[in-house]
């Protein structure tokens, strides 16, 4: 575990995950508040899509509740983490390690659920409200280089969105976001046009 503590409502948010009841047709959606922001269910028009995102959540936050996703063997896992990471400064190489980490148990615990990783979204640093989260771009793009060769290490599947979202000066486009870090409704039916394939 690490040691800089959960968001604020971390426990309550897992508490209720573990209430609502888990079925083997699930398509779970694992992140931060980028995956918490939107209502996968109603978004994709899929009755067994469901959200396990966290606002503020890290690849340590995601480890520590990881038993709450793999008790039901879902069908399928989307995973969206990292960038919390590297706005507090955590390397790539632990951000690495632990992907590695929930990828293996994953496959241990729920063998027949299919992962999908998907790559770090762009920031954009014209917005003053995530400071910590803006100056990370050349981070974000070796991280996500490491993890589509980590995704072919371990056989999962891999998403590549970042290429998506960039604007020509290689940031978020304002268009899916209003403060450089979020999506906005137009950025969350962009994502999901982009995730249909793999549904």
């Amino acid at each position: 575990m690490d040691s800089l503590g959960r968001p604020s409502n971390f426990e309550d948010k897992v508490a209720q995950f573990k209430m609502f009841p888990n079925d083997t047709r699930d398509v779970i959606f694992l992140g931060n508040s980028i995956t918490a922001g939107t209502q996968w269910n109603e978004l994709l028009d899929m009755d067994n899509a469901v959200n396990r995102g966290i606002s503020g959540d890290t690849t340590f936050g995601v480890l520590e509740r990881l038993d709450e996703i793999t008790e039901g063997r879902p069908a399928k896992i989307f995973i969206l983490l990292g960038i919390n990471d590297l706005a507090r400064n955590i390397s790539n190489d632990i951000i690495l390690r632990n992907y590695s980490i929930i990828i293996d148990r994953i496959q241990k615990e729920s063998p027949s659920t299919q992962i999908y990783v998907q790559t770090l979204l762009p920031v954009n640093r014209i917005f003053k409200r995530f400071v910590n989260h803006y100056n990370k771009a050349s981070h974000i793009l070796k991280l996500n280089k490491r993890l589509q060769k980590l995704t072919n290490q371990k056989k999962v599947n891999f998403i590549d969105l970042h290429p998506h979202f960039l604007d020509e000066s290689g940031r978020l486009d304002i268009q899916y976001t209003n403060d450089g870090l979020h999506l906005t409704a137009t950025g969350y039916r962009y994502w999901a046009l982009l995730l249909k394939p793999y549904l």
